[in-house]
C-alpha cells in the first residue's frame, strides 16, 4: 500500500495562521489555487493573499471555502478560530435533549435491524451503541479488549479477538486498513493517523488472491461456535449535519451473505428472548 505514507504528511508542524490553514486543505483535496477560487466565486489573486497572510477573510468567506473543500465541521470551527472568529458548528454529547431525535433515531435503526448485527461507532471508531445481535458474536474476546472506549477496528485486528476468527482476515483487515487511510486523508485527524500507524503493526497474512471479478463486495467471514458466519456491510451516516458530534456518527449495519448466516441469525435472536 504504497499510497498510504501520504497520511503520515498530515503529521508535519501546525499551521501558523488561518491562510496557511486554508492552503494544507486545498493541498489535501488536490486543488490548484485557480480551482478554488472559481469555486468560491472569488479572485485567484485575493485567495494568494488570503493564504499568504496579505488578506483577513471575513467569516463567511471561510466558511464558503471550507464548504468548496469539504472541511469536516470540527475542523470547519478550528478554521473560524485560526482567522479570530467563533466556533459555528456545536458539539454536543450524544445524551444531551438537543440530540434527542438524533438518538431516538440511531436506536431505531439498530433495533429494526434486528435479527443482524448492527453498530455506531465515532469519528475514531469507538463503540457508541450496538443492538443485541453485537456482543453474542464478541463471545470469547477478553474483558481487557472489551473495556470502554471499546474501539471496534482494534477487536476487528487484535488476534486476541475478532482477527483469530475472520477466516478471510487479510482481505478484510486489509479493505478497513484502506477505509481508515481515506478518512485519514480526508480529515487530517492525528488520533485517527495514529490508529492506523497501531493498526498496521499488527501481523496480517498476505491476501490470498485478488478479489473475484462477479464479488459484490468484500465479505466479513466470521467462525463461530464451530460455523462460518458471511456478512457483508453497509454503512450510513446522518444527511446534512450541523452538530459536530452528530456529523462524525456512523452506522454500521451487517446483512447475511448467504441463507445459512440468516437461518443462524434468527436462532441466535430467538434465544435472546
Amino acid at each position: 500500500m504504497g499510497t498510504h505514507s501520504a497520511t503520515l504528511r498530515a503529521e508535519r508542524p501546525g499551521p501558523v495562521h488561518i491562510g496557511e490553514h486554508l492552503r494544507q486543505w486545498r493541498m489535501r483535496r488536490h486543488l490548484s489555487q485557480l480551482d478554488l477560487a472559481g469555486d468560491a466565486e472569488i479572485s485567484t489573486r485575493h485567495l494568494s493573499f488570503v493564504e499568504t497572510g496579505r488578506a483577513a477573510p471575513s467569516r463567511d468567506m471561510v466558511l464558503k471555502l471550507a464548504e468548496r473543500l469539504n472541511v469536516p465541521l470540527r475542523e470547519r470551527n478550528m478554521l473560524l478560530v485560526a482567522a479570530g472568529f467563533a466556533p459555528a458548528f456545536p458539539q454536543r454529547a450524544l445524551d444531551d435533549p438537543a440530540l434527542k431525535s438524533a438518538r431516538a433515531a440511531i436506536d431505531l435503526v439498530l433495533r429494526a435491524h434486528e435479527p443482524n448485527p448492527a453498530l455506531a461507532y465515532d469519528r475514531h471508531w469507538n463503540l457508541v451503541s450496538a443492538n443485541r445481535m453485537v456482543m453474542p458474536l464478541l463471545a470469547g474476546v477478553p474483558q481487557r479488549l472489551l473495556t470502554q472506549p471499546i474501539n471496534i477496528l482494534r477487536l476487528a485486528f487484535h488476534p486476541e479477538a475478532l482477527a483469530g476468527r475472520t477466516v478471510n482476515v487479510a482481505e478484510w483487515c486489509g479493505h478497513l486498513l484502506e477505509r481508515l487511510h481515506r478518512q485519514c486523508e480526508a480529515t487530517a485527524d492525528s488520533g485517527l493517523i495514529k490508529l492506523y500507524e497501531e493498526l498496521k503493526s499488527y501481523p496480517l497474512p498476505a491476501r490470498a488472491a485478488p478479489l473475484q471479478i462477479d464479488s459484490v463486495a468484500i465479505p466479513f467471514k466470521l467462525r463461530f461456535g464451530g460455523d462460518v458466519l458471511s456478512f457483508m456491510s453497509a454503512t450510513m451516516i446522518f444527511g446534512t449535519p450541523v452538530d459536530v458530534t452528530l456529523s462524525e456518527l456512523a452506522l454500521e449495519t451487517f446483512f447475511p451473505a448467504d441463507e445459512f448466516t440468516a437461518d443462524r441469525l434468527r436462532k441466535m435472536a430467538a434465544d435472546l428472548r
